[in-house]
């Protein structure tokens, strides 16, 4: 069978990536932090962005690639005490490709010793770092894959084989997203030039490796049942991104019982009236809030990840018509507005 039969094009059985969620967390949560929260917040949150303009631009290129394979984005596996998160599974008929995404700032150059360096210029002045090989990082990746696929097995055979022939099956590559970076890779060894790419080279790598395989073609329905068998692995683990900023966050104590008290964000305090009336006693706060509630259970999400009573105040002061207005409320990003904005707006308009 060649490359390209029946099916044409790629698919993706998994696409969305964990980090967009902890972005949109971490934004709801901004604004009830001091401001030396917020700078770190935001820095967090400009790294995590970054990293996710990175894997889009694999994306880009998975997604014209006109190959047909099946590609699974973000997947978290574990066994026991380890664990892996995976950037991209990418399932041919012959080959899995296990892709290290990396949006790395300045250029890369990789010595003899696989030892990988980084190049930065700040003022005129160039300054040089090691960084952490991506190439050992993504090597446990396959090496965890491969212990969850042998112990799979029935008999000491049919592990002895699938451990054996597990790295003709499964291959490694290192992709710098980063089309500003240059790739330094004259005096590296031959095996680790063959595992660092660059995005705009990933397509063209994905195919030469394939056509110089000689491991035989599967079907395409084989082809599913692989990835898919990777997707059943996949756990969307529930993290709490927002324990490092807690001893940034603004409060106040406001009695609420006798026994009990109640930490205010002082981001929520201020006081907006429709009229005569508080906001907070307008049905539309009321309504705004409840549907708040009831997404944050769904979703299994704490309230203010959606938006604060701040948020909810600005959402009410500015009334939004559609989808890019509401993203001129405070903590509606794109990713937000398109996720929550039909249901909001359709409260609004009933005021």
């Amino acid at each position: 069978m060649g490359l390209f039969d029946r099916m044409k094009e790629p698919v993706f059985l998994k696409g969305n990536s964990n980090a967009e969620v902890q972005i949109e967390k971490l934004k709801a949560l901004e604004p009830i932090l001091n401001a030396e929260g917020q700078n770190i917040i935001k820095q967090d949150i400009k790294s995590l962005e970054y990293g996710i303009a990175g894997e889009k631009n694999i994306e880009f290129e998975l997604k014209n690639s006109h190959i047909p394979m099946y590609i699974l984005h973000d997947i978290y596996i574990e066994d026991g005490e380890l664990s892996a998160q995976i950037d991209y599974l990418v399932f041919t008929k012959k080959i899995c490709f296990i892709i290290e995404c990396k949006n790395l700032y300045g250029d890369i150059e990789i010595n003899s010793s696989g030892d990988f360096i980084r190049t930065m210029e700040f003022s005129g002045r160039k300054k040089k770092e090691g960084i952490y090989s991506p190439i050992t990082q993504n090597q446990r990746h396959l090496e965890l894959m491969k212990k969850i696929m042998t112990d799979r097995k029935n008999n000491i055979f049919t592990k002895y084989m699938a451990g054996r022939y597990f790295e003709d099956f499964n291959k490694s590559i290192v992709v710098l997203a980063n089309p500003k970076t240059v790739l330094n890779a004259k005096y590296a060894k031959k095996e680790v030039k063959e595992k660092v790419i660059r995005a705009d080279q990933l397509v063209k790598h994905i195919k030469e490796v394939y056509e110089s395989s000689k491991v035989a073609a599967d079907s395409e329905d084989k082809m599913l049942a692989w990835a898919q068998s990777y997707l059943d692995l996949h756990k969307a683990v529930e993290k709490d991104y927002t324990g490092k900023y807690e001893q940034y966050k603004i409060n106040i104590i406001t009695p609420r019982k006798q026994d009990e008290e109640v930490l205010t964000p002082v981001a929520e305090r201020s006081t907006i009236t429709v009229g005569e009336v508080p906001v907070e006693e307008t049905d539309i706060f009321k309504e705004l809030k409840a549907y708040r509630l009831d997404k944050s259970r769904e979703e299994k999400i704490k309230p203010y990840f959606i938006y604060n009573d701040n948020q909810l105040k600005d959402l009410i002061s500015k009334m939004p018509r559609n989808k890019e207005e509401l993203q001129t409320v405070s903590g509606f990003s794109e990713v937000k507005a398109n996720k929550y904005g039909d249901d909001i707006l359709k409260i609004i308009k009933k005021y």
